[in-house]
This record gives C-alpha cells, sequence and structure tokens, in this order.
C-alpha cells in the first residue's frame, strides 16, 4: 500500500500547493514487460531522468488523467516534452508538439518547442476542476518515425505553487495494486455521470455524487482510506472498516471501452454500483 501523506507534512511545505492526487494514463509503452520504467507518476516527479511514453507512435486513442481531492484551479502547467534522459532518449523517442488540457468546464490546446527542459503554458482565466485529461494531438517525430511519443514533466501550478515534484518522493513509486484502481471512475449517466469515485495516490479515497436536480436530491461526499490487495479492496470510512470483492473486467460489451469496476461486499450503498473508467 502506499501509504497515507499527513496532513502535518503538508503544512510543512508551504513551497507547494495541495499535492496532486494522481496521474493515470490509458496507457504506456512496456507495460506489461516494464511497468515501472514508463509509468504516468514520472510525470509528476520533477526529474529528467523519468518519462512517460506512448504505448505506440500513434497517440490519438491515449490519454493521462490527472485528479486532485477537491477543485484546483490551474493557473499554468510547467512541461518537459520528450524523453529528457539523454541526448539519445531525446532522438530515440517522439516528442509531445501540440497537446490539450482538458477538464468538465474548458480546455486549452496549445504547442511545446521542441527543446529539452521546462516550457510554461499559462491559463488565463484558469482552468478548474477536480480531473484533468491531456491528450497529445501532434507531435514531433523520434529518428524512428515508429517509435513511442514521451513526456518528461507535467506539472501543474495552482496559486503560484506546483502541485508535485521530487517532494513526494516514495510515494510515487509503481505499486502493482493500487495501478490498477487509482484515478477516477464514474457511475451515472452516460456521457454525463452523477457519480464519481476516486483512488489516490497515498491511500486515501473519496466518492462524491453531484445530482444535477439539486432542489430534488442532496450532494453527497464520502472520504476515507484504502487498502488493495490481489482481488480486494479494504475501505476505512471513519472507525469502520469495510473489505469488499472487487471485480474489474474489461468492458468488451460497449464501444465505449474502458473497464468496469464492481465491489461486492458489507459497504455502503454508494459504493454498491457499477464504475466504468471512462465517463
Amino acid at each position: 500500500m502506499i501509504r497515507a501523506i499527513t496532513l502535518a507534512v503538508l503544512v510543512a511545505l508551504p513551497a507547494f500547493a495541495g499535492p496532486i492526487g494522481y496521474a493515470q494514463a490509458t496507457g504506456y509503452f512496456k507495460k506489461d514487460s516494464r511497468p515501472t520504467l514508463y509509468q504516468p507518476l514520472n510525470l509528476l516527479d520533477g526529474r529528467d531522468n523519468t518519462a512517460w511514453c506512448s504505448p505506440t507512435a500513434d497517440t490519438l486513442n491515449d490519454h493521462l488523467t490527472f485528479g486532485f481531492k477537491t477543485v484546483e484551479k490551474i493557473e499554468e502547467l510547467r512541461i518537459s516534452t520528450g524523453n529528457n534522459f539523454s541526448a539519445e532518449t531525446w532522438n530515440q523517442f517522439g516528442r509531445a508538439k501540440k497537446l490539450e488540457l482538458k477538464t468538465k468546464k474548458g480546455s486549452k490546446a496549445f504547442e511545446v518547442k521542441d527543446e529539452r527542459g521546462t516550457q510554461v503554458i499559462t491559463f488565463d482565466p484558469p482552468l478548474e476542476g477536480t480531473y484533468f485529461t491531456l491528450e497529445v494531438l501532434d507531435q514531433y517525430p523520434a529518428d524512428d518515425p515508429d517509435s513511442p511519443v514521451c513526456l518528461t514533466d507535467v506539472i501543474f501550478v495552482a496559486g503560484g505553487k506546483p502541485t508535485s515534484g521530487a517532494y513526494l518522493g516514495t510515494k510515487l513509486k509503481y505499486d502493482k495494486q493500487t495501478a490498477a484502481v487509482m484515478g477516477t471512475w464514474f457511475a451515472g449517466y452516460p456521457d454525463k455521470p452523477d457519480r464519481f469515485l476516486s483512488f489516490f495516490l497515498d491511500g486515501t479515497f473519496r466518492y462524491s455524487y453531484e445530482p444535477y436536480d439539486t432542489a430534488k436530491y442532496q450532494p453527497k461526499d464520502v472520504t476515507g482510506d484504502y487498502d488493495a490487495s490481489p482481488g480486494r479492496l479494504t475501505f476505512q470510512i471513519g472507525k469502520a472498516k469495510k473489505s469488499a470483492k472487487m471485480n474489474l473486467d474489461a468492458d468488451t460489451k460497449s464501444s465505449r471501452g474502458g473497464h468496469l469496476l464492481v465491489f461486492e461486499g458489507d459497504l455502503p450503498d454508494d459504493l454498491k454500483q457499477q464504475f466504468r473508467s471512462v465517463p
């Protein structure tokens, strides 16, 4: 389990905003054979020697998702494109050129230069949300045009302060069981979900019900800790600890793709429903 970051630690780090909750990807290079090498959490560590790389040279069917525990107003992105580990890896892999950052309330497309190092993208007005999707729309090709496309860092800035960086340290290490569920899952209407279940890298989760008809239905939040193990999740909600069987299967019946997540066990009714990996 990835241990929870305590509030005391966060307060002791005034140079940073509240930490990012997760980074996920629809896929990445060598995910099955070397799952730690190009995982999406590499984008949050502020280091040149780690990167995320797409499964193939075609990025149009892949995207990255970044989540926060509360609504954040993102003023800028600090992006390092390509695999910046060395001059050799820089040329070996493709580099992101045009990208688009999306949230429920807006989107912004932008281009970065084909150069090593951090580039700053500003948003005026800021983009606001609890989760954001980043898509690579165009690329600078590698020496081999069939090579995957890479990003070294994507650092979100809110309130003038970065939400991730090297200070997260071991919190960004790959964990197979946590990686299977980390991110935001959706329930409710197709294309218009109103129920969200998010698992964060620090071992906490948040369920939120955001009804469209607030005159008839009340919003609801449930938060707590979780522990992922093969086939099960243990939820700590207040003083109650509930262990549930976890069914995580590819959604082969829907053209929407993605995965379905279902829990079986003595859980609150809010969690005993079918969640999907795509809105």
